[in-house]
């Protein structure tokens, strides 16, 4: 962790290892996420303190597991510190407004790590493949996101930027799962299903806009999200390394004994309404 810091530079280079292909056990999932959260924690204590402003926008396929592996970035620290950032569809009135304005309106304070669960990456990808924007604004978009980000990287932003890559068998897999499983229909949409029939499509928006935005400044980070487990720990991992943090002095505590109240009158013990022991 901190002394890994340069371990990964901005500078990508096509990975020449192949993916690990042995299923990585539970136990062995358990500790190195145990030590990674620990260190997202002491992250978290160095961007209160130094007032870093970090976004991190995560992108991918639908069932590419952004959500999980946000969810298990964040679930161990302070959502006033880790901002998740999942906007809805536009509204009639933000339709109407620069297409960047409620992204920018989202970015981060002092202090703060604002993790985008999409971004205004949508208008390269559903929103061109759909055709809920017109050529124009699409070809407007390319042109001008380079220019947004650099503006953003010289205010002083770290901007990491996630691409999680999935195979098309594997996502028929996961989607064909969720249809099955009543725990994780609610994931599915009608736009899922279209993104499935249209991967060709997607696959070549994806492929426009890393050309258009994969640059030096501001690269295209890609995760292997095949295995969700090793996904996890390769981002979580990779993130650490990326930005410059320092360890800083984690607070201490001492567990106060009970104070016995004098002189306090106690109320009549009211009945409480517990809920049925089934399990």
């Amino acid at each position: 962790m901190p002394k890994e810091k340069n371990k990964h530079k901005s500078k990508q280079t096509p990975a020449t290892k192949a993916p690990a292909t042995e299923k990585l056990s539970a136990k062995d999932y358990d500790r190195e996420l145990t030590k990674l959260q620990a260190e997202l924690v002491k992250l978290q204590f160095w961007i209160k303190e130094s007032k870093a402003r970090i976004v991190v926008v995560f992108e991918g396929r639908d069932a590419a597991c952004k959500g999980g592996v946000i969810k298990t970035l964040t679930e161990c620290v302070s959502p006033r510190v880790f901002r998740t950032v999942a906007l809805p569809a536009p509204t009639e009135r933000e339709k109407t407004q620069l297409y960047f304005q409620r992204y920018v309106g989202e970015m981060p304070a002092g202090g703060e790590m604002v993790i985008f669960d999409r971004s205004w990456y949508n208008r390269a990808g559903v929103e061109h493949v759909m055709g809920f924007c017109s050529e124009e604004q699409y070809e407007n978009f390319l042109q001008a996101t380079p220019i947004l980000e650099n503006i953003v990287i010289d205010s002083g932003v770290l901007l990491i930027k996630y691409w999680l890559e999935v195979s098309m068998e594997e996502q028929t897999k996961r989607f064909e799962a969720r249809m099955t499983d009543p725990r994780k229909i609610w994931k599915l949409s009608p736009m899922d299903l279209e993104s499935h029939r249209l991967w060709d499509k997607y696959t070549v928006a994806r492929d426009a806009m890393f050309r258009a935005t994969d640059t030096e400044k501001s690269p295209w980070l890609v995760v292997d999200s095949n295995d969700k487990k090793r996904a996890r720990l390769n981002c979580i991992q990779h993130l650490l390394s990326t930005i410059p943090y320092k360890e800083v002095p984690l607070p201490h505590f001492k567990l106060p004994k009970r104070k016995k109240q004098k002189n306090l009158k106690p109320l009549p013990p009211h009945p409480l309404r517990y809920i049925p022991q089934i399990f």
